[in-house]
């Protein structure tokens, strides 16, 4: 599942009680929460979200807008660090408000009819909570409750992003994008960086912010699956290495399948059959490559791809040009 309350796919918080002593935008990085012992001018600086102590009989809460109508499974709730000050509870509601901008919808919070997707439920402090989301239904915004007041290091919630359906009237788009859905399925390896960050749309912000594996000791190469949100045609690939100096992947391949109805386990035997899009080009370090229409295998439809990078190393994006097609 994908983490589709994450900042990277535009996840923003716009309406907050309190965010006295840490913002609530905090909550939402991918990176694991850290502690430091550094004070600012309303006290200890944490990493997440942390209001004042509440001194009345409500409780605080946050208005989240997400980067993409999406369904959600289940959601993770992290008080790292949080040992004396986090909540003693917390409970989460949606909304689909597709067409609503943020004033309107902000001044109307009362009168929204949100869905409960996750009732009070208790936290513990400095610990990772997993909660399974009580309804999957179409949403664009999450209620965050915490009961009374405290903190919360991060928030996660699992899902998967759904299609908008006015992309099929658009050409040359990243059909590989995680804000188009796209999602990670696969990899034999991602030691130093998980595969799904080649599929971000801004530019890597250093070398962490990539696809790498370990040292390749056997022979062989290391490869990752990827399954786009509906079938597409591929134009032209872009393979970025930016910041991968003396261990960017020295070249890479692409196969890709046309697959209706399949299981993420079975996907990985049957990729070893699949069709070459592209075959093995060369890349250099620290550098986006381009390869147009004309290097392409074919331009079938398809729905899955597997890129093998050889022998080992790392790229920091994976985008692929084209357009999506609807099934027949």
């Amino acid at each position: 599942m994908i983490n589709v309350a994450s900042c990277e796919l535009g996840t923003e918080v716009i309406y907050t009680t309190d965010e006295f002593f840490a913002n609530a935008n905090r909550m939402f990085a991918e990176t694991e929460a850290v502690f430091k012992d550094e004070y600012d001018d309303n006290g200890h600086w944490m990493d997440g979200w942390e209001t004042k102590r509440r001194r009345d009989n409500s409780n605080d809460y946050c208005i989240v807008k997400l980067g993409n109508l999406s369904k959600i499974n289940s959601f993770l709730v992290d008080t790292a660090h949080f040992k004396g000050n986090y909540p003693l509870a917390i409970s989460v509601k949606g909304v689909c408000a597709k067409d609503i901008d943020d004033s309107t919808f902000i001044k109307d919070i009362e009168s929204i009819p949100w869905i409960d997707l996750l009732k009070q439920s208790d936290l513990k402090g400095d610990s990772k909570h997993n909660f399974d989301s009580i309804c999957q239904k179409e949403i664009t915004h999450l209620r965050i409750d915490i009961y009374p007041d405290g903190g919360i290091a991060r928030f996660k919630a699992f899902g998967e992003i759904c299609f908008d359906e006015n992309l099929y009237e658009q050409e040359n788009i990243n059909v590989a994008s995680m804000r188009n859905g796209a999602r990670a399925v696969y990899t034999n390896n991602e030691f130093f960086g998980p595969l799904r960050n080649i599929l971000k749309d801004n530019e890597a912000v250093n070398m962490g912010d990539g696809w790498e594996t370990r040292r390749r000791r056997e022979p062989g190469f290391d490869w990752g699956i990827i399954e786009l949100a509906k079938p597409a045609i591929i134009e032209k690939i872009v393979v970025d290495t930016k910041f991968f100096k003396g261990n960017y992947a020295d070249s890479f391949s692409i196969c890709s399948s046309y697959m209706k109805d399949s299981t993420d386990d079975s996907i990985i035997t049957q990729s070893m059959f699949w069709e070459e899009l592209i075959s093995q080009q060369k890349l250099d370090m620290d550098k986006e490559h381009y390869f147009e229409k004309d290097i392409l295998k074919h331009n079938k439809p398809i729905t899955h791809i597997r890129i093998n990078i050889f022998p080992d190393g790392g790229i920091s994006r994976l985008k692929l040009f084209g357009k999506f097609v609807k099934e027949d």
